[in-house]
C-alpha cells in the first residue's frame, strides 16, 4: 500500500525493482539516488528539442551554414534553400562555436572549436572540395574573435598565444605556411578585431576593459601602430567599416544612458548620433555589401526589435512583423537585400528566418525538432516588475504552468549569470517539462548589474555594492507573496556562474524562505574565485567584483562569500560543476560541497570530467535534468 502511495505521489522515485540509470564513467555523481530509467525516457522528449543558429551565407549562392545539434554537440551544417535539408559538414567529437564561408571562396569554411569545456579554442579551415581540415592556431592557447579580411585572403583574431595572460591580436593567411603575426601586443586589456577596412590596410580593434569602459582603435596591419578613434568615457559596442571605409558605424553609449546607434567620420573624427530618439541598448549592426543598408536590434525590455535604415537618410524602412522574442546573428547575403537571422521565442526553438527587403517577404529557412512536442500550445512569459529595497523597479519573466493545474503553483526562481547577462523571453527546452508535466512557475528575474537597462543599473551591483543584488531576490520573494497564483512556502532558487553565486549568497540570506537551491558552476569564495580564474580573466574580473590584492576589499569579499556564511544553509543543495571550467574553477564546488556536508546540509554533487563552464553535451544535460527533476520532487513539491 505505502509502495502504491509512493508511486502516486512521485511516480518517477525508482523503487528496488525499477531499472536505473547507469551513471557514465566521465559522471562522478555524490549523494544523487539511483535515477529510474522511466523517468529518463519521459525526459528524453523534451531533451531531444533542436536549435539552428545562423553562421554565415555563401559567397555566391543563396545558401548558409548554420550550427545544429544532431548528436551530441553543434556541428556546422549547410541549408541550400528555404527549409531545406541539413546537410551536416562537420563531425567532430566537440562542439563547434561558431563557422563562416571564406569570402569571395566557395569551397573553405573557417570554424572554431574548443576541448572539453575548457575554452582554449581552436581555428581550423574546412576545405569542402577534398573534404580535409587544417589546424590553423597553434592548439594550446585561447584564439578567438576570428574576422575575415573583405577578399578572404586573411584573418584577424584574438589569442593568448605569448603569455596566457594577455589577449594580443594576430593575422594570418591560410593559404601560406610562414603561420601567425602578432600584430598588436595588449598590456594588461583583452583586444579584439571587429572589422577589416575595405582595402585590407587597417583593422577595427577594440580595447575592451570592462562592460562599462571600452575603446576602439584603428591598427595598421603593416607597421602595428594603433590610433585611438573614440573620445575618452562611455563604452562602445558594435562597430564596422561602412562600404566605402569612410565611416565606422558603432553603439555607444557616451552622454547617455542607453548604447545609441552613431558614426565615426574616419578622417575628421567627428561622431554623429543616428538614433537619438532609440530609448533602449542597440546593437549587432550589420551593413549590406552594397552599403545601403544598415540593419541592428534594439533590446526592449528584454525582446528584441529589429530595425533597417536606409544609410542615406537614415530613416527607418518597412518590415514584416515578428512575434514577441528575441533575435541574434544579422548576415546580409551578399549582393542582395536580403538579410538573415537567428530568431527564438518561447513557442518554438531558435531557427534561422530570412527577410527580403525588395520584396517584404520572410521566409524560414530551418525548423528545429521539439521532441514531438506541440510547442506552439505554449504560452510566452508574462513580463513581471517589483519594487526593490531602495525603491528601484526591477523585471523579469514569469513562465506560468498550463491552466489546467489550479491553485498557487510552487515557483523556481532562475538568475541568470554575467552578472554582465540578461534573463530573455526564449525557449525553456528541457525546462518546459517542470511546466507542462509538474505545473511548476519558473520565474527568471534581470537583478540589479543585469545589462539591457543602461550603464547605470548594470553598473548598480560593483565592487561595495555586491550584496545589493541579493537584496533583490529578497525583495522578489516579498512580491511572490502577494501573488495568489503563486505558493509563496515552495520557493527553490538555482542559478549558473555568477547565477550560481547569487543562488549560495540568497541561500545564506533567505534560507528559511526556501524549500531548496540548485548552483551550477557557482562562485562560492570570491578571494579564491579571483585568485584561480584564468589569467586572461582575472583583471577584467577584478573591475567587475573588485580587487582582492587590496587588503579592505580581500576582507569584504571574504565577508559577503557564501562560504563564509556556509553555517546558515540547512536546506537540500545540488551543485553541478564542470571539471575544466575556465572560469569558475571547479574547487570553488568542491570546497563548497565540502562545507555543506560537513555540517550535514543535505547536498546532492554532479561534476563532469568532460565539461567546462556548464555542460553542453547532450548525454551530459541528459543525466543533470533527470537529477534536477529527481531532486525537485524530493526537495520542492513534497
Amino acid at each position: 500500500m505505502v509502495r502504491i502511495l509512493l508511486v502516486l505521489l512521485f511516480p518517477t522515485i525508482v523503487t528496488a525493482a525499477e531499472p536505473a540509470l547507469k551513471i557514465p564513467a566521465n559522471l562522478r555523481a555524490d549523494g544523487i539516488p539511483a535515477i529510474p530509467l522511466s523517468l529518463m525516457d519521459r525526459l528524453d522528449q523534451y531533451g531531444n528539442s533542436r536549435a539552428a543558429s545562423l553562421q554565415g551565407w555563401h559567397p555566391t549562392r543563396r545558401e548558409m551554414v548554420v550550427l545544429t545539434r544532431f548528436a551530441n554537440n553543434n556541428q556546422v551544417h549547410r541549408v541550400a534553400m528555404p527549409l531545406g535539408a541539413r546537410t551536416q559538414l562537420t563531425f567532430r567529437r566537440e562542439r563547434i562555436v561558431s563557422a563562416s564561408y571564406r569570402p569571395r571562396h566557395q569551397d573553405s569554411i573557417l570554424y572554431q572549436t574548443d576541448a572539453d569545456g575548457a575554452e582554449r579554442y581552436q581555428l581550423y579551415l574546412y576545405d569542402l572540395a577534398c573534404g580535409c581540415t587544417k589546424l590553423l592556431t597553434d592548439g594550446k592557447s585561447r584564439n578567438d574573435s576570428p574576422v575575415w579580411s573583405r577578399d578572404g585572403r586573411w584573418i584577424a583574431y584574438s589569442s593568448t598565444q605569448r603569455n596566457g595572460a594577455d589577449t594580443d591580436i594576430y593575422v594570418l593567411s591560410p593559404d601560406e605556411s610562414a603561420g601567425a603575426r602578432r600584430v598588436l601586443e595588449a598590456k594588461n586589456g583583452a583586444w579584439e578585431p571587429l572589422d577589416w577596412s575595405p582595402d585590407g590596410n587597417s583593422l577595427l580593434v577594440m580595447d575592451r576593459r570592462s562592460v562599462t569602459d571600452s575603446s576602439l582603435h584603428l591598427l595598421n596591419v603593416s607597421s602595428g601602430s594603433a590610433r585611438p578613434i573614440t573620445p575618452k568615457g562611455g563604452s562602445w559596442g558594435d562597430a564596422l567599416f561602412s562600404t566605402d571605409g569612410k565611416r565606422i558605424y558603432l553603439t555607444t553609449d557616451q552622454d547617455s544612458n542607453f548604447k545609441r546607434l552613431a558614426a565615426i567620420d574616419v578622417t575628421s573624427g567627428k561622431l554623429t548620433v543616428l538614433r537619438a530618439e532609440d530609448k533602449w541598448d542597440a546593437g549587432d549592426i550589420v551593413v549590406s555589401s552594397d552599403g545601403r543598408r544598415l540593419a541592428y536590434l534594439s533590446n526592449e525590455d528584454g525582446s528584441s526589435v529589429l530595425r533597417v535604415l536606409d544609410t542615406r537618410t537614415f530613416e527607418e524602412l518597412p518590415l514584416p512583423k515578428l512575434p514577441y522574442g528575441v533575435i541574434s546573428d544579422l548576415n546580409w547575403r551578399a549582393g542582395s537585400a536580403e538579410l538573415g537571422f537567428s530568431f527564438v521565442t518561447a513557442r518554438h526553438p531558435a531557427d534561422v528566418f530570412s527577410i527580403d527587403l525588395t520584396t517584404g517577404v520572410l521566409q524560414r529557412w530551418t525548423e528545429s525538432e521539439t521532441g514531438g512536442i506541440r510547442a506552439s500550445g505554449f504560452r510566452d512569459p508574462e513580463l513581471v516588475r517589483w519594487k526593490s529595497f531602495d525603491g528601484r523597479m526591477l523585471s523579469g519573466f514569469l513562465y506560468k504552468p498550463p491552466a489546467r493545474f489550479s491553485g498557487p503553483r510552487p515557483v523556481i526562481i532562475n538568475i541568470h549569470g554575467g552578472p554582465e547577462g540578461q534573463s530573455r523571453p526564449t525557449y525553456l527546452g528541457r525546462s518546459n517539462y517542470l511546466l507542462e508535466e509538474l505545473g511548476i512557475a519558473l520565474l527568471y528575474p534581470n537583478v540589479r548589474g543585469s545589462t539591457g537597462y543602461g550603464k547605470e543599473f548594470v553598473s548598480l551591483d560593483n565592487g561595495y555594492k555586491r550584496e545589493d543584488s541579493v537584496k533583490d531576490i529578497g525583495a522578489l520573494l516579498d512580491w511572490i507573496a502577494t501573488r495568489p497564483d503563486l505558493e509563496r512556502y515552495s520557493v527553490m532558487v538555482t542559478g549558473g556562474s555568477y547565477g550560481g553565486y547569487m543562488t549560495l549568497a540568497s541561500m545564506t540570506h533567505y534560507n528559511d524562505r526556501f524549500k531548496c537551491a540548485m548552483d551550477v558552476v557557482g562562485i562560492s569564495n570570491w578571494v579564491t574565485f579571483l585568485e584561480n580564474t584564468e589569467a586572461y580573466r582575472r583583471d577584467r574580473r577584478r573591475v567587475e567584483y573588485g580587487d582582492e590584492r587590496d587588503p579592505k576589499m580581500r576582507d569584504f569579499l571574504s565577508t559577503i562569500s557564501p562560504l563564509s556564511r556556509i553555517s546558515k544553509i540547512t536546506k537540500p543543495m545540488f551543485i553541478v560543476q564542470g571539471r575544466n571550467d575556465p572560469r569558475v574553477p571547479y574547487t570553488e564546488s568542491e570546497q563548497v560541497v565540502a562545507a555543506l556536508r560537513k555540517q550535514k546540509t543535505p547536498t546532492w554533487y554532479l561534476l563532469a570530467d568532460d565539461e567546462g563552464h556548464g555542460f553542453s553535451r547532450k548525454s551530459n544535460q541528459d543525466v543533470q535534468n533527470a537529477a534536477m527533476v529527481l531532486f525537485i520532487q524530493q526537495y520542492l513539491l513534497r
